[in-house]
Protein backbone atom coordinates (compact mmCIF):
# COMPACT_ATOMS: atom_id res chain seq x y z
CA UNK A 1 0.00 0.00 0.00
CA UNK A 2 2.97 2.34 0.26
CA UNK A 3 3.53 4.91 2.98
CA UNK A 4 0.87 7.41 1.95
CA UNK A 5 3.40 9.51 0.05
CA UNK A 6 2.72 8.18 -3.44
CA UNK A 7 5.89 6.06 -3.50
CA UNK A 8 3.93 2.89 -4.39
CA UNK A 9 1.42 4.57 -6.70
CA UNK A 10 -0.38 2.17 -9.02
CA UNK A 11 -2.65 3.24 -11.89
CA UNK A 12 -4.53 1.58 -14.74
CA UNK A 13 -3.79 1.97 -18.46
CA UNK A 14 -6.36 3.70 -20.65
CA UNK A 15 -7.56 0.36 -22.07
CA UNK A 16 -8.00 -1.36 -18.68
CA UNK A 17 -10.89 -3.79 -18.37
CA UNK A 18 -13.66 -2.09 -16.34
CA UNK A 19 -16.28 -4.82 -16.60
CA UNK A 20 -18.47 -4.75 -13.50
CA UNK A 21 -16.47 -1.90 -11.88
CA UNK A 22 -19.48 0.35 -11.35
CA UNK A 23 -18.64 1.62 -7.85
CA UNK A 24 -16.25 4.56 -7.67
CA UNK A 25 -14.44 5.86 -4.61
CA UNK A 26 -13.19 9.40 -5.17
CA UNK A 27 -10.67 10.88 -2.74
CA UNK A 28 -9.24 14.38 -3.08
CA UNK A 29 -5.44 14.48 -2.91
CA UNK A 30 -4.03 16.06 0.29
CA UNK A 31 -7.17 18.19 0.23
CA UNK A 32 -6.46 20.93 2.79
CA UNK A 33 -2.85 21.32 1.66
CA UNK A 34 -3.90 21.33 -2.00
CA UNK A 35 -6.42 24.12 -1.40
CA UNK A 36 -3.73 26.17 0.33
CA UNK A 37 -1.38 25.67 -2.63
CA UNK A 38 -4.20 26.58 -5.03
CA UNK A 39 -4.73 29.85 -3.15
CA UNK A 40 -0.99 30.56 -2.86
CA UNK A 41 0.81 29.19 -5.95
CA UNK A 42 4.19 30.15 -4.44
CA UNK A 43 3.78 27.01 -2.27
CA UNK A 44 3.62 24.71 -5.30
CA UNK A 45 6.21 21.94 -5.23
CA UNK A 46 7.21 22.71 -1.65
CA UNK A 47 6.57 20.72 1.54
CA UNK A 48 3.44 22.25 3.08
CA UNK A 49 1.91 21.36 6.44
CA UNK A 50 -1.57 22.53 7.42
CA UNK A 51 -2.32 22.64 11.13
CA UNK A 52 -1.97 24.42 14.44
CA UNK A 53 1.16 26.52 14.43
CA UNK A 54 1.79 26.75 18.18
CA UNK A 55 3.15 24.41 20.83
CA UNK A 56 1.05 21.26 20.73
CA UNK A 57 -0.58 21.90 17.38
CA UNK A 58 -1.20 18.87 15.20
CA UNK A 59 -1.03 18.22 11.47
CA UNK A 60 -4.38 18.42 9.69
CA UNK A 61 -2.95 17.77 6.23
CA UNK A 62 0.40 17.63 4.48
CA UNK A 63 1.40 17.95 0.86
CA UNK A 64 3.00 14.93 -0.79
CA UNK A 65 6.34 16.73 -0.71
CA UNK A 66 6.05 16.82 3.11
CA UNK A 67 4.76 13.25 3.33
CA UNK A 68 7.95 12.01 1.72
CA UNK A 69 9.73 13.12 4.88
CA UNK A 70 7.34 11.01 6.98
CA UNK A 71 4.87 13.77 7.93
CA UNK A 72 1.37 12.41 8.54
CA UNK A 73 -2.04 13.73 9.57
CA UNK A 74 -2.64 13.82 13.35
CA UNK A 75 1.11 13.97 14.00
CA UNK A 76 2.23 16.60 16.48
CA UNK A 77 3.57 19.73 14.83
CA UNK A 78 6.93 19.61 16.66
CA UNK A 79 7.48 16.05 15.42
CA UNK A 80 6.45 17.00 11.88
CA UNK A 81 8.92 19.90 11.84
CA UNK A 82 11.70 17.70 13.15
CA UNK A 83 11.08 15.37 10.20
CA UNK A 84 10.70 18.20 7.69
CA UNK A 85 12.30 21.39 9.03
CA UNK A 86 12.00 23.18 5.67
CA UNK A 87 8.21 22.83 5.55
CA UNK A 88 5.92 25.83 5.29
CA UNK A 89 3.27 25.66 8.03
CA UNK A 90 -0.13 27.14 7.16
CA UNK A 91 -3.04 27.62 9.58
CA UNK A 92 -6.18 25.87 8.30
CA UNK A 93 -9.03 27.80 6.65
CA UNK A 94 -12.06 25.57 7.11
CA UNK A 95 -14.67 27.85 5.46
CA UNK A 96 -12.56 27.73 2.30
CA UNK A 97 -12.30 23.93 2.47
CA UNK A 98 -16.08 23.64 2.86
CA UNK A 99 -16.55 25.91 -0.16
CA UNK A 100 -14.26 23.78 -2.32
CA UNK A 101 -15.83 20.56 -1.02
CA UNK A 102 -19.27 21.78 -2.12
CA UNK A 103 -17.93 22.46 -5.61
CA UNK A 104 -16.43 18.99 -5.81
CA UNK A 105 -19.65 17.34 -4.62
CA UNK A 106 -21.59 19.32 -7.25
CA UNK A 107 -19.44 17.67 -9.92
CA UNK A 108 -20.23 14.24 -8.50
CA UNK A 109 -23.97 14.93 -8.55
CA UNK A 110 -23.80 16.01 -12.19
CA UNK A 111 -22.77 12.47 -13.04
CA UNK A 112 -25.07 10.44 -10.79
CA UNK A 113 -27.56 11.09 -7.99
CA UNK A 114 -26.12 8.06 -6.17
CA UNK A 115 -23.41 9.87 -4.22
CA UNK A 116 -22.48 8.90 -0.65
CA UNK A 117 -20.18 11.47 0.99
CA UNK A 118 -17.83 9.95 3.55
CA UNK A 119 -16.17 13.18 4.60
CA UNK A 120 -15.39 16.66 3.33
CA UNK A 121 -13.03 15.27 0.67
CA UNK A 122 -14.19 11.78 -0.34
CA UNK A 123 -17.31 10.00 -1.57
CA UNK A 124 -18.63 6.83 -3.16
CA UNK A 125 -20.49 7.01 -6.46
CA UNK A 126 -22.64 4.26 -7.99
CA UNK A 127 -22.36 4.76 -11.76
CA UNK A 128 -23.87 1.46 -12.87
CA UNK A 129 -27.05 3.21 -13.97
CA UNK A 130 -25.20 6.02 -15.72
CA UNK A 131 -23.65 3.88 -18.45
CA UNK A 132 -26.24 4.80 -21.09
CA UNK A 133 -25.68 8.51 -20.46
CA UNK A 134 -21.92 8.66 -19.85
CA UNK A 135 -20.43 5.36 -21.02
CA UNK A 136 -18.53 2.61 -19.15
CA UNK A 137 -17.18 3.07 -15.60
CA UNK A 138 -13.60 3.72 -16.68
CA UNK A 139 -14.69 6.50 -19.00
CA UNK A 140 -16.91 8.01 -16.32
CA UNK A 141 -14.03 7.99 -13.83
CA UNK A 142 -11.72 9.75 -16.30
CA UNK A 143 -14.39 12.33 -17.12
CA UNK A 144 -15.00 12.95 -13.42
CA UNK A 145 -11.31 13.53 -12.72
CA UNK A 146 -11.11 15.97 -15.62
CA UNK A 147 -14.17 17.89 -14.48
CA UNK A 148 -12.93 18.17 -10.91
CA UNK A 149 -9.61 19.57 -12.12
CA UNK A 150 -11.27 22.03 -14.53
CA UNK A 151 -13.89 23.25 -12.04
CA UNK A 152 -11.69 23.47 -8.94
CA UNK A 153 -8.03 23.33 -9.95
CA UNK A 154 -7.61 20.33 -7.61
CA UNK A 155 -6.74 16.71 -8.31
CA UNK A 156 -8.43 13.58 -7.07
CA UNK A 157 -7.70 9.87 -7.07
CA UNK A 158 -10.33 7.32 -8.05
CA UNK A 159 -10.77 3.62 -7.45
CA UNK A 160 -13.30 1.75 -9.61
CA UNK A 161 -14.43 -1.72 -8.58
CA UNK A 162 -17.45 -3.94 -8.08
CA UNK A 163 -17.70 -3.18 -4.35
CA UNK A 164 -17.19 -0.24 -2.03
CA UNK A 165 -14.44 -2.02 -0.13
CA UNK A 166 -12.28 -2.73 -3.17
CA UNK A 167 -12.97 0.70 -4.70
CA UNK A 168 -11.65 2.40 -1.55
CA UNK A 169 -8.52 0.25 -1.51
CA UNK A 170 -7.94 1.04 -5.19
CA UNK A 171 -8.27 4.81 -4.74
CA UNK A 172 -5.71 4.73 -1.93
CA UNK A 173 -3.26 2.79 -4.09
CA UNK A 174 -3.67 5.23 -7.00
CA UNK A 175 -2.71 8.33 -5.00
CA UNK A 176 -1.89 10.98 -5.90
CA UNK A 177 -3.84 12.01 -9.01
CA UNK A 178 -4.48 8.51 -10.31
CA UNK A 179 -7.14 6.03 -11.40
CA UNK A 180 -7.02 2.33 -10.59
CA UNK A 181 -9.68 0.03 -12.03
CA UNK A 182 -10.36 -3.47 -10.71
CA UNK A 183 -12.65 -5.49 -12.98
CA UNK A 184 -15.14 -7.63 -11.10
CA UNK A 185 -13.57 -10.88 -12.32
CA UNK A 186 -10.14 -9.74 -11.19
CA UNK A 187 -11.16 -8.90 -7.63
CA UNK A 188 -9.82 -12.01 -5.90
CA UNK A 189 -6.44 -11.84 -7.65
CA UNK A 190 -6.16 -8.10 -6.92
CA UNK A 191 -6.77 -8.57 -3.20
CA UNK A 192 -4.71 -11.72 -2.57
CA UNK A 193 -1.16 -10.24 -2.28
CA UNK A 194 -2.18 -7.10 -0.39
CA UNK A 195 -1.33 -6.60 3.28
CA UNK A 196 -4.15 -7.12 5.74
CA UNK A 197 -3.48 -3.49 6.71
CA UNK A 198 -4.83 -2.43 3.31
CA UNK A 199 -8.32 -3.59 4.22
CA UNK A 200 -10.88 -0.91 5.02
CA UNK A 201 -11.92 -1.57 8.62
CA UNK A 202 -8.77 -3.37 9.79
CA UNK A 203 -7.17 -0.97 12.25
CA UNK A 204 -3.63 -1.10 13.65
CA UNK A 205 -4.56 -3.25 16.66
CA UNK A 206 -6.41 -5.82 14.55
CA UNK A 207 -3.57 -5.85 12.02
CA UNK A 208 -1.02 -6.40 14.80
CA UNK A 209 -3.08 -9.30 16.18
CA UNK A 210 -3.36 -10.91 12.74
CA UNK A 211 0.32 -10.49 11.94
CA UNK A 212 1.26 -11.97 15.32
CA UNK A 213 -0.39 -15.17 14.08
CA UNK A 214 1.44 -15.04 10.75
CA UNK A 215 -1.57 -13.68 8.86
CA UNK A 216 0.08 -10.95 6.83
CA UNK A 217 -1.70 -10.88 3.48
CA UNK A 218 -5.30 -11.10 2.39
CA UNK A 219 -4.46 -14.49 0.87
CA UNK A 220 -3.26 -15.64 4.31
CA UNK A 221 -6.48 -14.36 5.82
CA UNK A 222 -8.60 -16.35 3.36
CA UNK A 223 -6.70 -19.54 4.13
CA UNK A 224 -6.95 -19.16 7.91
CA UNK A 225 -9.67 -21.25 9.62
CA UNK A 226 -12.61 -19.17 10.76
CA UNK A 227 -12.18 -20.38 14.34
CA UNK A 228 -8.68 -18.89 14.44
CA UNK A 229 -9.96 -15.57 13.10
CA UNK A 230 -12.75 -15.56 15.69
CA UNK A 231 -10.24 -16.02 18.51
CA UNK A 232 -8.14 -13.20 17.08
CA UNK A 233 -10.79 -10.65 16.06
CA UNK A 234 -14.02 -11.73 17.72
CA UNK A 235 -16.93 -13.53 16.06
CA UNK A 236 -18.59 -10.57 14.34
CA UNK A 237 -15.42 -8.95 13.04
CA UNK A 238 -13.95 -12.26 11.90
CA UNK A 239 -16.93 -13.06 9.69
CA UNK A 240 -17.03 -9.55 8.22
CA UNK A 241 -13.30 -9.43 7.47
CA UNK A 242 -13.39 -12.91 5.95
CA UNK A 243 -16.20 -11.87 3.59
CA UNK A 244 -14.27 -8.76 2.52
CA UNK A 245 -11.12 -10.84 1.96
CA UNK A 246 -13.05 -12.91 -0.56
CA UNK A 247 -14.25 -9.75 -2.33
CA UNK A 248 -17.80 -9.98 -1.00
CA UNK A 249 -19.30 -6.68 0.15
CA UNK A 250 -23.08 -6.25 -0.02
CA UNK A 251 -23.09 -2.59 1.09
CA UNK A 252 -24.83 -0.25 -1.34
CA UNK A 253 -23.95 3.38 -2.01
CA UNK A 254 -26.29 5.33 0.29
CA UNK A 255 -27.03 8.76 -1.21
CA UNK A 256 -28.93 9.92 1.89
CA UNK A 257 -26.13 9.00 4.25
CA UNK A 258 -25.74 11.60 7.00
CA UNK A 259 -22.52 12.38 8.77
CA UNK A 260 -22.64 10.37 11.97
CA UNK A 261 -21.26 13.09 14.17
CA UNK A 262 -19.88 16.62 14.26
CA UNK A 263 -17.24 17.64 16.76
CA UNK A 264 -14.41 19.97 17.63
CA UNK A 265 -11.41 19.42 19.90
CA UNK A 266 -8.81 21.70 21.42
CA UNK A 267 -5.29 20.74 22.44
CA UNK A 268 -3.86 23.26 24.88
CA UNK A 269 -0.41 24.76 24.57
CA UNK A 270 0.13 23.96 28.25
CA UNK A 271 -1.83 21.68 30.58
CA UNK A 272 -4.77 23.54 32.12
CA UNK A 273 -6.18 23.13 35.63
CA UNK A 274 -8.19 26.38 35.73
CA UNK A 275 -11.89 25.44 35.79
CA UNK A 276 -12.98 28.79 34.34
CA UNK A 277 -10.75 28.37 31.29
CA UNK A 278 -11.79 24.77 30.73
CA UNK A 279 -15.50 25.51 30.97
CA UNK A 280 -15.09 28.51 28.68
CA UNK A 281 -13.38 26.38 26.05
CA UNK A 282 -16.10 23.74 26.23
CA UNK A 283 -18.69 26.46 25.71
CA UNK A 284 -16.78 27.83 22.72
CA UNK A 285 -16.43 24.38 21.16
CA UNK A 286 -20.15 23.74 21.69
CA UNK A 287 -20.96 26.98 19.84
CA UNK A 288 -18.83 25.84 16.92
CA UNK A 289 -20.58 22.46 16.85
CA UNK A 290 -23.99 24.15 16.88
CA UNK A 291 -23.00 26.45 14.02
CA UNK A 292 -21.91 23.48 11.91
CA UNK A 293 -25.13 21.63 12.63
CA UNK A 294 -27.23 24.61 11.57
CA UNK A 295 -25.25 25.22 8.40
CA UNK A 296 -25.76 21.58 7.36
CA UNK A 297 -29.42 21.38 8.39
CA UNK A 298 -28.88 18.82 11.15
CA UNK A 299 -29.85 18.38 14.78
CA UNK A 300 -28.27 16.20 17.42
CA UNK A 301 -29.83 13.82 19.89
CA UNK A 302 -26.66 13.07 21.86
CA UNK A 303 -23.83 15.27 23.15
CA UNK A 304 -20.49 13.84 24.22
CA UNK A 305 -17.31 15.34 25.66
CA UNK A 306 -13.73 14.14 25.48
CA UNK A 307 -11.12 15.03 28.08
CA UNK A 308 -7.44 14.09 27.91
CA UNK A 309 -5.35 14.59 31.02
CA UNK A 310 -1.67 15.48 31.37
CA UNK A 311 -0.71 11.78 31.57
CA UNK A 312 -2.59 11.15 28.26
CA UNK A 313 -5.41 9.29 30.00
CA UNK A 314 -8.52 10.01 27.91
CA UNK A 315 -12.15 9.75 29.01
CA UNK A 316 -15.45 10.40 27.27
CA UNK A 317 -18.91 11.04 28.67
CA UNK A 318 -22.24 11.14 26.81
CA UNK A 319 -25.69 12.61 27.47
CA UNK A 320 -28.91 12.05 25.52
CA UNK A 321 -30.98 15.21 25.15
CA UNK A 322 -34.69 15.47 25.85
CA UNK A 323 -35.23 17.03 22.39
CA UNK A 324 -33.03 17.18 19.27
CA UNK A 325 -31.23 20.51 18.92
CA UNK A 326 -28.75 22.53 16.90
CA UNK A 327 -28.53 25.30 19.50
CA UNK A 328 -24.99 25.80 20.77
CA UNK A 329 -26.27 27.04 24.14
CA UNK A 330 -28.12 23.76 24.73
CA UNK A 331 -25.17 21.66 23.53
CA UNK A 332 -22.85 23.66 25.78
CA UNK A 333 -25.11 23.19 28.79
CA UNK A 334 -25.01 19.42 28.30
CA UNK A 335 -21.24 19.46 27.82
CA UNK A 336 -20.72 21.50 30.99
CA UNK A 337 -22.99 19.21 33.00
CA UNK A 338 -20.97 16.20 31.86
CA UNK A 339 -17.72 17.99 32.61
CA UNK A 340 -18.89 19.06 36.06
CA UNK A 341 -19.53 15.45 37.05
CA UNK A 342 -16.13 14.27 35.85
CA UNK A 343 -13.33 13.65 38.38
CA UNK A 344 -10.22 15.59 37.34
CA UNK A 345 -7.14 14.24 39.13
CA UNK A 346 -4.70 16.02 36.81
CA UNK A 347 -4.52 19.14 34.63
CA UNK A 348 -6.16 18.82 31.23
CA UNK A 349 -4.32 18.56 27.92
CA UNK A 350 -7.30 18.37 25.52
CA UNK A 351 -11.05 18.91 25.56
CA UNK A 352 -13.61 18.14 22.88
CA UNK A 353 -17.34 18.42 22.26
CA UNK A 354 -19.18 16.19 19.80
CA UNK A 355 -22.77 15.99 18.54
CA UNK A 356 -23.84 12.44 17.73
CA UNK A 357 -26.92 10.58 16.43
CA UNK A 358 -27.64 13.32 13.90
CA UNK A 359 -30.96 13.74 12.13
CA UNK A 360 -32.37 16.26 9.64
CA UNK A 361 -33.48 19.47 11.36
CA UNK A 362 -37.19 19.47 12.15
CA UNK A 363 -37.63 15.74 11.55
CA UNK A 364 -38.87 15.24 15.11
CA UNK A 365 -41.84 17.56 14.49
CA UNK A 366 -42.75 20.73 16.38
CA UNK A 367 -42.64 20.70 20.17
CA UNK A 368 -45.44 22.11 22.31
CA UNK A 369 -43.04 24.80 23.48
CA UNK A 370 -39.46 25.69 22.68
CA UNK A 371 -37.23 26.37 25.67
CA UNK A 372 -34.45 27.40 23.29
CA UNK A 373 -36.47 29.89 21.23
CA UNK A 374 -34.57 32.98 22.43
CA UNK A 375 -31.17 31.35 22.03
CA UNK A 376 -32.23 30.05 18.62
CA UNK A 377 -32.91 33.62 17.53
CA UNK A 378 -29.62 34.87 18.98
CA UNK A 379 -27.59 32.15 17.29
CA UNK A 380 -29.45 32.66 14.02
CA UNK A 381 -28.37 36.30 14.14
CA UNK A 382 -24.80 35.19 14.83
CA UNK A 383 -24.94 32.89 11.80
CA UNK A 384 -26.09 35.80 9.63
CA UNK A 385 -23.29 38.01 10.97
CA UNK A 386 -20.70 35.30 10.35
CA UNK A 387 -21.93 34.83 6.78
CA UNK A 388 -21.62 38.56 6.10
CA UNK A 389 -18.55 39.57 8.08
CA UNK A 390 -16.64 36.40 8.93
CA UNK A 391 -16.75 33.85 11.74
CA UNK A 392 -15.02 36.09 14.29
CA UNK A 393 -17.18 39.18 13.75
CA UNK A 394 -19.47 38.54 16.72
CA UNK A 395 -18.73 36.30 19.70
CA UNK A 396 -19.47 35.84 23.38
CA UNK A 397 -17.93 38.50 25.60
CA UNK A 398 -16.30 35.74 27.63
CA UNK A 399 -14.27 34.73 24.58
CA UNK A 400 -12.71 38.14 24.02
CA UNK A 401 -9.01 38.32 24.75
CA UNK A 402 -5.73 37.35 23.12
CA UNK A 403 -6.10 36.12 19.54
CA UNK A 404 -6.10 32.35 19.20
CA UNK A 405 -5.39 29.99 16.35
CA UNK A 406 -9.04 29.18 15.73
CA UNK A 407 -8.67 27.59 12.33
CA UNK A 408 -8.05 24.05 13.45
CA UNK A 409 -6.91 22.39 16.64
CA UNK A 410 -6.82 25.51 18.75
CA UNK A 411 -4.58 26.80 21.49
CA UNK A 412 -5.27 28.81 24.60
CA UNK A 413 -2.93 31.21 26.35
CA UNK A 414 -1.22 29.85 29.49
CA UNK A 415 -3.47 29.59 32.55
CA UNK A 416 -3.83 32.56 34.83
CA UNK A 417 -1.61 32.64 37.89
CA UNK A 418 -2.47 34.04 41.27
CA UNK A 419 -0.44 37.15 42.11
CA UNK A 420 2.41 36.44 44.50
Amino acid sequence: MGRGDGSARRVSPDDADDTGAGILHVDMDAFYASVEVLDDPSLSGKPVIVGGVEGRGVVSSASYEARRYGVRSAMSMPQALRLCPTATVVAPHFPRYLEMSARVMDVFHEITPLVEPLSIDEAFLDVRGARRLWGPPGGIARMLRTRVRERTGLTCSVGAAATKHVAKIASTMSKPDGLLIVAEAATADFLAPLSVRAMWGVGPKSADALEARGIRTIRDLRETPLAVLERTLGTTSADRIRQLAHGRDARDVEPERLEKSVGHEETFQVDIADDVILRGELRRLADRVGARLRSAGWETVTVSIKVRFADFTTVTRTQTLAEPTSVGQRIGAAALELFGALPRPLPVRLVGVRAERLRPAGSAGPALWDDDEEWRQVEGALDDAAARFGSGAVTRAAFLGPKRDVGGVTHHPPPRRNPS
